[in-house]
């Protein structure tokens, strides 16, 4: 697989097609007249035309004409093969599935990205890993990637085979409300979609029996049904998306953003909840967070650290996104009325001091939106990559010079966040971009994977150098 392709500009898919003819909808105002009978149309409507002609010739040819018009139409029709669900991941190409015994062949992926406008640290190298429409936090299994989905609303599953690639690309649900948050534990996977949480089991066994080619289409079994572990999370969709992930202590944690820009939040709200993975015994393990799109664990202190996101409309440079350290529950980081550990709200300060509220471990970029952030714990990268921060910024929206739009790295010493730079940049180009990372995750290898839900892409970032 190339690592550097020809760049190519992304267009968002086009609008489905409306029906045409008979398969247009009868509009429901407008009822057919029983006095009236229905006009013809179609072939019902020629073969009338054809027998008003005034000779037989005529009908002879006109018959002719008729049949050799349909020749091409039907030959097309017969020679076009069904498309390979493996086309949902990647729209503008058809993905070529090879199947060699006795396991199928990795998943080619066409390579129509501008990965040469990537810029990476000496020794390093990238690659597209998969197309994943709208992809964003992803989970591992035992031979399985999850992936998650914003608007899309789909959950995929990536069978993998004994070199870490994906076989093909399984849309295991679809239909959701944000399912942007995906988590495997103890053999099954948890999925977010706004107020529900919800449980798929013995999810790897149907993936992988999808993931043989061989297998006729019609003998293959649907996704399992998932089981609602929770129902009654709060609802709004404004920052409503809920990343997912089981801590050291075997508790599922979920946040839940505010649903505002800035606002007075209630109990459940702006806050970062933790339960049981059955959903029970519900507490709210920290406090004051705007919306994070991302947690991991230090892979020593076995403390929760996280992203959390500023809020708007308060110039370009404030407030800040903050990298966020909870060594115990009970904590709070200060929303909504200080920001940045130091600059008090203008609309909310009263509601407490900055004095009060628990600091960053360290300020972001001013909106650069970081969400997805994990710690490194491979040893594929460098050593001094090892037990430091990476965190994937999807980008400013509505700051007057675009920032964001790259991987970072927040180097720690001794438990503190000494620096804060690029790692992976490039995704913007001129005054707009072409990819926006969202989630990380590191393979059992040590390489680092970034979910892409702009390009509709996940990037596989490894070591090269010696």
């Amino acid at each position: 697989m190339r690592t550097v392709t020809a760049p190519s500009r992304i267009h968002p898919a086009s609008p489905p097609a409306r029906p045409a003819g008979p398969d247009r909808p009868v509009r429901p105002d407008r009822p057919v007249r029983p006095d009236r009978p229905m006009r013809p149309t179609g072939p019902d409507r020629l073969a009338r035309c054809i027998g008003a002609m005034p000779a037989a010739p005529f009908r002879v040819f006109a018959l002719l004409w008729l049949v050799l018009l349909a020749l091409p139409v039907h030959a097309a029709a017969v020679s076009v093969p069904p498309q390979p669900e493996t086309s949902l991941a990647a729209p503008r190409a058809v993905v070529a599935l090879s199947v060699a015994p006795p396991a199928p062949a990795a998943l080619a992926v066409p390579d129509d990205l501008p990965l040469g406008e990537l810029r990476l640290p000496p020794g390093f190298t990238v690659e597209l890993y998969a197309r994943v429409p709208n992809a964003r936090q992803m989970a591992l299994g035992t031979r399985t990637l999850f992936v998650g989905s914003l608007r899309a609303g789909m959950v995929h599953a990536l069978p993998l085979d004994d070199t870490l690639r994906p076989l093909r690309v399984l849309r295991l649900a679809e239909g959701l409300t944000l399912p942007a948050g995906v988590a495997f534990h103890e053999g099954a996977l948890y999925v977010s979609a706004v107020s529900r949480l919800l449980r798929y089991d013995r999810v790897e066994e149907w993936a992988h029996a999808r993931a043989d080619a061989t297998q006729p289409p019609e003998t293959a079994a649907p996704p399992p049904r998932p089981a609602i572990v929770r129902a009654d999370l709060p609802s709004e969709t404004h920052h409503g998306a809920k990343v997912l992930g089981f801590g050291p202590d075997g508790m599922l944690y979920v946040p839940v953003g505010a649903p505002c820009n800035i606002c007075r939040t209630g109990p459940r709200h702006g806050v970062i909840l933790r339960m049981r993975p059955d959903g029970t015994g519900e507490e709210v393990f920290a406090r004051g967070v705007r919306n994070t799109m991302g947690f991991d664990w230090h892979p020593e202190t076995r403390e929760l650290w996280f992203t959390d996101n500023g809020r708007d409309w308060l110039g370009d440079d404030l407030p800040p996104d903050e990298l966020n350290h909870a060594p115990v529950a009970g904590l709070d980081f200060g929303f909504p009325y200080c920001h940045g550990g130091t600059i008090a709200d203008p609309e909310y300060g009263d509601l407490g001091a900055c004095a009060a509220a628990t600091p960053p471990a360290r300020n972001l970029g001013p909106h650069v939106a970081s969400l997805g952030m994990i710690f490194y714990t491979g040893r594929q990268f460098p050593a001094a990559y090892r037990g430091q921060v990476f965190i994937a910024e999807h980008g400013s929206w509505n700051r007057s010079t675009r920032i964001g739009y790259r991987v970072t790295l927040v180097r720690l010493e001794g438990g503190r966040a000494v620096s804060y730079e690029p790692f992976a940049e490039g995704w913007l180009r001129g005054g707009g971009p072409w990819g926006r990372p969202a989630a990380l995750l590191m393979l059992p290898d040590g390489s680092l994977l970034v979910a892409d839900d702009y390009a509709g892409a996940i990037y596989r970032i490894r070591y090269a150098g010696r």
